[in-house]
């Protein structure tokens, strides 16, 4: 069957394009296709040639090719697109990968910050004359004219919501699984969309599942799982995304849309670095976690959090971040030596953890320090002042959202740290008559630890059970100096006391701050069943009160994309559907949220403390019991 590929001018002509893209063309002549078509004809009770040609529609919209003068010229734009930035690449890594190229499907799953991501991938792949690469982007962005040139370089434009288009569906795990098939590298965000917090998103499993599909399909199809992380010194498109957190509405993607994008490039943001994570062959992994009893679909979610887990491994640390990360932990404006005495503990972790750091920068460096500051406020971001007797900077009004999203490329390396610090906290605070579990103190402290885990699990990624506590035992070795199986409350109260750095006061108390707003309206509400819409409005109104009456740490907190969080939570705990015992409930669930920010906003007074002196502060244990 022709799929009569045709295109359009400005004017509406019919212009001749060359031969249908291959995959496209061998997917309609291919029995496998056509089998599977007949099937669904049955089910849907159609004529079979109708599917069919529902089918041609829809290879139609989503098909790519890579014709050598678009590749190139497409590739030269996408080069313009960046000009904003330096893009910093690994060419170890890259040589490695380059290895597995010539011999298997790379199935590139991306981190999600920019819609400079799409391009960046492609672009560092065609530069070093990798197999020419197919990249999965959203069908909003196939705009006039600009939508036929991207696809002839690559992009296979795709439709987001197909739950009422089962011969859509079809098609494209069949596209997929042809692409695959004809060992093609295929790229596209494991986020789905951008992230709107600078963090990674929950992994959407659609692209993955279908090639997951294709490599279970047949024996001869088989790729590796690249986990490529993005991350930018700073982003011109922040601002609209964080407005969108405090109720804005999301621009549409049109041509204009892409010529404003493009222009605003024209001002230089820094870096871009482009890292890869551990690959691992799909297949084999299917077959280990197969064999460990786990269906299709379980497995699907284990691969898709592992990509997860990998990217922010391979994510490295910029000093935009860690910047950012100490400024919102101050509501002042500070000087350079203020800035570095916070960065300097941070830098010392980030070290004896093997953290990677951006282009390798030395975090501690006063002149890399200070030019950030001066980037950021150049940027908006900072205010800057420097009439008095020294400079000093504090995060812009309004701007805490954008400098929030910058420190969040990071806040994956910090938040065992954190968690510890509460753990650990909560056994200095054990009254000594309190009866204690089998384990002793530490036991207590590792059960607070997964309480916490349980509470953030939406927010944060992290692994099983076990290997959490190892995690934790990792970083009490740290912390302590050393192996402890035995401690207790004063020994604990000491070592949390003298610890350097203190963080879960920078890292956990926005989250929790907003998680408090929503838990609080949400016990208001009584017994009653709760209007979803209705109570996320009322959060973010009453969310902008608390940041006004200072009830809540920073206004980084007031964001659409916490509660949405905070309510994912609330709804695995079955809190939001009337119940004879939810008023009780969504009590408990105010007052312990509510608990773990009183212990953070602790540690943010001992981190204050810690910090005025370069010796132990003189605390006593007792200080830190309720």
């Amino acid at each position: 069957m022709s799929l009569g590929w045709r295109a359009r001018d400005l004017l509406g002509r019919a212009l001749p394009m060359p031969a249908p893209p291959q995959e496209a063309d061998e997917l309609m002549h291919d029995q496998w296709f056509a089998d599977r078509l007949s099937h669904a004809a049955a089910q849907e009770g159609r004529p079979v040639e109708e599917v069919r040609a529902e089918a041609a529609d829809y290879l139609r919209e989503m098909a790519a090719s890579h014709g050598a003068f678009t590749t190139k010229n497409w590739s030269r734009a996408g080069d313009w697109f960046l000009r904003a930035y330096d893009v910093l690449v690994d060419e170890d890594q890259m040589a490695k990968l380059k290895k597995l190229d010539r011999t298997n499907s790379l199935a590139l799953a991306f981190s999600h910050r920019s819609y400079l991501d799409g391009v960046a991938v492609p672009n560092v792949l065609r530069a070093r004359r990798f197999s020419p690469t197919f990249t999965f982007g959203g069908a909003n962005l196939d705009l006039p004219v600009l939508g036929q040139i991207v696809a002839r370089s690559g992009l296979v434009f795709i439709r987001r919501s197909t739950g009422d288009l089962p011969i859509y569906r079809l098609t494209l795990k069949s596209y997929v699984r042809q692409l695959v098939k004809n060992h093609r590298n295929l790229a596209w965000s494991i986020e789905g969309g951008r992230t709107r917090t600078g963090k990674l998103r929950p992994p959407v499993h659609g692209i993955l599942k279908y090639i997951v599909n294709a490599v279970e399909g047949a024996d001869q199809i088989d790729a590796q799982v690249v986990p490529v992380s993005i991350v930018y010194d700073q982003l011109h498109e922040v601002a609209g995304m964080t407005a969108e957190a405090t109720g804005g509405r999301k621009k549409p993607e049109s041509l204009g849309f892409v010529v404003r994008f493009a222009a605003l490039q024209r001002a230089r943001m820094g870096r871009a670095y482009l890292t890869i994570g551990e690959p691992f062959p799909l297949r084999e992994r299917l077959e280990a976690l197969h064999a460990d009893g786990l269906t299709t679909d379980q497995a699907i979610e284990r691969i898709a959090l592992d990509i997860s887990h990998r990217l922010n491994r391979a994510t490295p640390v910029t000093v935009t971040a860690i910047v950012c990360l100490a400024l919102l932990g101050e509501d002042r404006a500070l000087n350079l030596d203020e800035v570095l005495e916070t960065v300097q503990p941070l830098a010392s972790y980030i070290e004896a953890r093997r953290w990677p750091v951006a282009g390798a920068a030395n975090l501690q460096d006063r002149s890399t320090v200070w030019r950030t500051l001066q980037d950021l406020a150049m940027g908006g971001v900072l205010t800057a002042y420097d009439r008095g007797t020294e400079p000093v900077w504090r995060i812009s009004p309004d701007q805490h959202l954008v400098a929030a999203f910058y420190r969040n490329t990071a806040i994956h390396i910090l938040v065992d740290r954190a968690i510890l610090e509460l753990a650990m906290l909560t056994i200095s605070e054990l009254d000594p008559d309190t009866e204690l579990p089998e384990g002793g103190q530490l036991r207590v402290g590792w059960e607070e630890a997964k309480r916490l885990r349980d509470l953030l699990k939406f927010e944060f990624f992290f692994p099983g059970r076990d290997q959490f506590e190892q995690d934790l035992r990792a970083e009490l070795q740290i912390t302590a100096g050393g192996e402890i199986d035995k401690i207790d409350p004063d020994a604990t109260a000491r070592m949390l006391t003298s610890a350097k750095p203190h963080v879960a006061h920078l890292v956990l108390r926005p989250f929790l701050d907003a998680y408090l707003v929503l838990a609080d309206r949400l016990a208001e509400q009584g017994d009653a069943t709760v209007d979803e819409d209705d109570l996320l409005a009322e959060t973010l109104a009453v969310g902008k009160q608390w940041a006004l009456q200072r009830r809540i740490a920073s206004a980084e907190s007031v964001s659409l994309e916490l509660y949405k969080t905070a309510l994912a939570l609330a709804r695995h705990r079955q809190l939001l559907e009337a119940a004879a015992d939810v008023a009780a409930r969504r009590e408990a669930f105010a007052a312990e949220i509510a608990d773990s920010v009183r212990r953070v906003a602790l540690i943010g007074e001992l981190a204050k403390q810690r910090a005025a002196v370069d010796l132990p502060t003189h605390i006593e244990p007792s200080e830190l019991r309720p």
